[in-house]
């Protein structure tokens, strides 16, 4: 207690804000109610993803003394404490929905540890690696399916996620971990947009569950990919625009093998510039990273300037949510988050024209929509809910290397960003496990039944070793 106390003041005197020691607490309560849970802590690395989202600016000026334009142009503590608050929020009820599913349900008491032996992940991992790259181009070629398409493709994270998980535990292999990053984080520049960013985020939170702070191959291995996901993403915000331009103009065709050349050719000439333009580019993640410059504006407007919707946003999804596309191919598309920002923030900012969207965030949605303090009442249910599958999936699903692969790439992709709309929130959840959930669960009773059939005749199952 007088450490975390300490740890509160600390950071209050470094700072100069007192709300930093608001946000150390709020982090603290995040690891202390959601740290215990089996597998590797997901949600709390989540939540403290969006808590850096909320707070990285602070902690910027405290080191650099730069401050950074929400701080000069806008209203940015309110904004800041309504991040927390949405945090703690989702923290609470994260904690008492696992609770209270918890009571009825829990995994078998001798359910099956591995699914796959090493060959056969090896096999499909290597397989979804050749794949997810044209399931993603097919998902975009029939509308009313691509977000079930695309939340399939999400099977190569959770096999990425075991893979790295076999490679942490019981023995840290150093060589194959770096072997699947560098080829990872190569084909993460092939795309759109950073696909870098989840499988470096999938080997950390691997390595976070057997973290042995006495081992310096641990920490080394750490240190490296902390390093590699900010020099890659330094790269990328400096390269993505010419990047996109040219796959707009179709300058580099689909082929990954040309997309990754025209990006190694982009970056290497991003290696020779001075050391000020790096500085320049770390400004500029920091304020890409820092969520909360437009809807600390949309806070100064509403309801001065534009009223309360009294709900209509969080309507406007749930209705889009119960239409799907396959049943309702009328439907029309969402609209742009920069629409968001436009009306709610008073900026013009890009949008669909420049074929880009400036991200507002569920906390901003729920503010225009219900003001302070009933904005956190949907995200409270939102967390309870979420408590509730989170530990719904951990006991229906029996082999443990799945049940834990699942969750983890399911809650972290619908957790751990802040400036996420209310309906990609709600989609992406729901979408990821009723496809991705529902095959799992599939390729969860199909080894169940190979194995109960293995057991009948007498033999032993060479997939399941752990298990016998």
């Amino acid at each position: 207690m007088l450490i975390r106390a300490g740890l509160i003041l600390v950071s209050v005197y470094w700072s100069g804000y007192w709300i930093t020691g608001l946000a150390v607490a709020v982090l603290l309560l995040v690891w202390e109610l959601l740290a215990t849970l089996e597998g590797p802590p997901v949600l709390a690395l989540a939540l403290t993803y969006q808590w850096i989202q909320v707070t990285i600016g602070i902690f910027y000026y405290a080191v650099t003394g730069v401050e950074l334009p929400a701080m000069i142009e806008t209203d940015w503590q309110t904004m800041v404490l309504i991040g927390l608050g949405c945090i703690t929020c989702l923290a609470v009820s994260l904690f008492y929905g696992i609770t209270l599913m918890r009571r009825r349900m829990t995994p078998p008491e001798h359910a099956p540890l591995q699914v796959f032996s090493d060959k056969l992940l090896y096999i499909a991992y290597g397989s979804s690696l050749l794949l997810t790259g044209l399931v993603q181009e097919l998902a975009w070629s029939y509308s009313a399916f691509t977000q079930a398409i695309l939340a399939i493709t999400f099977s190569h994270l959770a096999l990425l996620f075991l893979l790295t998980r076999r490679f942490t535990n019981p023995v840290f292999q150093w060589r194959k971990l770096t072997l699947v990053m560098g080829i990872e984080i190569g084909l993460g520049f092939t795309g759109y947009f950073a696909g870098f960013r989840e499988p470096v985020m999938m080997a950390a939170i691997a390595i976070f569950e057997v973290f042995d702070r006495r081992d310096v191959r641990h920490w080394g291995f750490a240190a490296v990919l902390a390093f590699v996901l900010g020099f890659s993403s330094l790269i990328w915000i400096t390269a993505r625009g010419q990047l996109r331009q040219e796959i707009d103009q179709e300058v580099v065709t689909a082929s990954r093998l040309e997309r990754f050349d025209r990006a190694r050719t982009v970056s290497s000439g991003l290696m020779t510039q001075k050391s000020s333009d790096y500085v320049d580019a770390s400004q500029v993640l920091i304020e890409r990273m820092w969520a909360i410059y437009y809807p600390a504006m949309a806070v100064e407007r509403v309801p001065f300037v534009v009223p309360y919707t009294g709900g209509q946003i969080m309507l406007d999804a749930l209705s889009h949510l119960i239409t799907p596309r396959f049943l309702y191919p009328e439907k029309a598309d969402l609209e742009s988050d920069s629409e968001m920002v436009r009306r709610y923030a008073g900026v013009k900012v890009a949008g669909v024209e420049e074929n880009t969207s400036i991200a507002f965030g569920y906390a901003a949605e729920s503010y225009v929509d219900y003001g302070l303090p009933y904005m956190f009442i949907p995200v409270l249910i939102f967390g309870f809910l979420l408590g509730l599958a989170y530990q719904a999936w951990l006991s229906v699903i029996q082999h443990r290397e799945l049940a834990v692969s699942l969750v983890t790439v399911v809650f972290w992709i619908t957790l751990y960003l802040f400036e996420r709309s209310w309906v990609k929130t709600l989609g992406t959840s729901i979408t990821m496990m009723v496809y991705l959930g529902g095959l799992t669960y599939l390729v969860d009773q199909w080894f169940l039944m190979r194995r109960a059939q293995r057991l009948s005749s007498g033999a032993v199952d060479p997939l399941l070793p752990a298990a016998e």
